[in-house]
Formats: structure tokens, C-alpha cells, sequence
């Protein structure tokens, strides 16, 4: 194929040819999705209805989930269709806005949890001047920097990546439409623009990170000094989920994009794309309730609400 132009279908990764393996993928992709959207949606509707969640953590969390639910939806669903008719094939069109949702989404979540660092900042090391500086003027535009960041950064990467000349093929060494995978298909020598776009990116997240690490310090310091064993505790019970979300994300996220060609596989591509597009929407809503107890309380009594209408819709309908 001379360019991309000549390229109207792009063939994503098969997890297997074995056709009651293909079903067994399905089946285990719909658990985990539907998994991820409960989960999520669980704490978007309990903090969007709970008055006593309307706090700038929490604000940050909705979005989060929010952010959780449109990543997951954007690889999932196609890979499982794939699975079930026995097809590997995605449009130029369709690959072209997987790419660009895929990136916009996981990186405005890079975003949010930077501002979630701050957040917590802010509430642990200089409690006093939470108010004003996380009023709910400074979390919207916070989050909606988050946001805008992302879609930015997205539009930018995609726009240079599907305008390159492809003349490897069409087939994906992955489950999803990833830049990384694409620019393998690229002529020799045409992807330096792109490349120099992720040293950029990477820049950004490394200075997102160093952030976040800074934030870290300062709060297990001050954390550390509390006299109070039930301070601590609280302190702690809210900041390590967000530590452990951000570094499984980051973790696996910079490996997958900046890892050196010598040491790629299509099986150590899959794993690592499964970490960072997959798991972390699946045990966000696990990660960030498990100690929760603020928000275990509500989602309770969002999980109640469910079952009695359900009830009653089983009641109504059996009459």
C-alpha cells in the first residue's frame, strides 16, 4: 500500500483463532465491562445525588468516573463485537476516532488525577486555605482545563498520526486503534513529526508526574506529624487509593508509548495495553470505595434505591 489514502479497513489483534476462545474472550470483556460501568456509574449517580459528596474531591472523582466510562466504552465494545461475529476488521474512519477518543480520555484522566494530587495538597498540608482555594469556581475550571487538555492533546496526535503515509500494511499489533501501533505502519522516516509530538506529551507527563510526587512527599510528611492515629488514618484512607490509581496508570501508560522497539511483542503490547486501558476502569470504582467509608455509606443507598424499584417494576409487571 503506497499511503494511507489506499487504506479504507485496518485489522485489529485477534486474542485468538480458536473459535470457542473467541467466545471466551467475549464472555470475559462483556463481565469486566459491565463490571466497569456499574461500578462507575454507581459513584457518579450516588455523588451527583448525595448533597453531602458535593466537595471538590468528590467533584474530581465524578469525573474521573465519568472519564472511566467513556476510555472503557471506546476499546471494549468493539473488541468484543470482533470477537463475536469473527472479524478482526475496523474502518480508517472508525480507527481514526478510537485513536482520537482513546487519547483525549486517558489523557485528560492524566490531568484530572494531577489536579486530584493538588487537591489533596491543598486538604492535608494547608487545610486552612481549602476554601478558597478550591472553591467550586477553581474546581470547574480546574477540571475543565482537565478536559480541554486532553481533547487538545488528542486533536494534535491525531491529526499528525493519520496524516503520515502508510506502507506497512494494515494489520495492528493490538486490540484498539493505538498511535503507537499505527506509526509502525508508517513509511520509513515519516513519523519524526509524530514522534516529536509524544516527546512533548511526554515532557508534559513527566512534569505532571514530578507534580504528583512532589504532592506525595509533602502530604506523608504532614501526614506523619498528625497527632491523632484517627487522623492519619483518614488522611491515609484517602490518599492511597489515589496513589495507587495514579501509579498503575502512569506506570503502564508510559511503558506502552515510550517502551524501545527492541523489547515490543504483540503479546507484551496486549498485557500492557490491558493494564492501562482496561484495568484501571474496572478497579477505580473498587480502588477509590474499598476505604471509603463517606462514600461507601451513599452508594448503599443508591444500590437500595435499584432494588426497591425493581421490586416494584417486578410486582407491577407479575400483575
Amino acid at each position: 500500500m503506497s499511503n494511507s489514502s489506499s487504506i479504507t479497513l485496518f485489522l485489529l489483534l485477534a486474542f485468538t483463532d480458536t473459535r470457542e476462545l473467541q467466545l471466551l474472550h467475549f464472555w470475559l470483556s462483556l463481565g469486566i465491562y459491565l463490571a466497569a460501568l456499574l461500578g462507575n456509574g454507581l459513584i457518579v449517580t450516588a455523588i451527583a445525588c448525595d448533597h453531602r459528596l458535593h466537595t471538590p474531591m468528590y467533584f474530581f472523582l465524578l469525573n474521573l468516573s465519568l472519564l472511566d466510562l467513556g476510555s472503557i466504552s471506546t476499546t471494549l465494545p468493539k473488541s468484543m463485537a470482533n470477537s463475536l461475529g469473527d472479524t478482526r476488521g475496523i474502518s480508517y474512519t472508525g480507527c481514526a476516532t478510537q485513536a482520537f477518543l482513546f487519547v483525549f480520555l486517558v489523557s485528560a484522566e492524566f490531568f484530572l488525577l494531577t489536579v486530584m494530587a493538588y487537591d489533596r495538597y491543598v486538604a492535608i498540608c494547608t487545610p486552612l486555605h481549602y476554601g478558597t482555594l478550591l472553591g467550586s469556581r477553581a474546581c470547574a475550571h480546574m477540571a475543565a482545563a482537565a478536559w480541554a487538555g486532553g481533547f487538545l492533546n488528542a486533536l494534535l496526535h491525531t491529526a499528525s498520526t493519520f496524516s503520515l503515509p502508510l506502507c506497512q500494511g494494515n494489520a495492528l499489533g493490538q486490540f484498539f486503534c493505538e498511535i503507537p501501533q499505527i506509526l509502525k505502519l508508517s513509511c520509513s522516516g515519516t513519523y519524526l513529526r509524530e514522534v516529536g509530538l509524544l516527546v512533548v506529551s511526554a515532557c508534559l507527563g513527566f512534569g505532571c508526574f514530578v507534580f504528583i510526587l512532589f504532592s506525595y512527599v509533602q502530604i506523608f510528611r504532614a501526614v506523619l506529624r498528625l497527632p491523632s492515629e484517627q487522623g492519619r488514618h483518614k488522611a491515609f484512607s484517602t490518599c492511597l487509593p489515589h496513589l495507587a490509581v495514579v501509579s498503575l496508570f502512569i506506570s503502564t501508560g508510559t511503558f506502552a508509548y515510550l517502551k524501545p522497539p527492541s523489547i515490543s511483542s504483540p503479546p507484551l503490547d496486549l498485557v500492557v495495553a490491558v493494564l492501562y486501558s482496561v484495568v484501571p476502569p474496572a478497579v477505580n470504582p473498587l480502588i477509590y470505595s474499598m476505604r471509603n467509608q463517606e462514600l461507601k455509606q451513599p452508594i448503599k443507598e443508591v444500590i437500595s434505591w435499584i432494588s426497591v424499584n425493581i421490586n416494584k417494576l417486578s410486582i407491577t409487571l407479575q400483575k
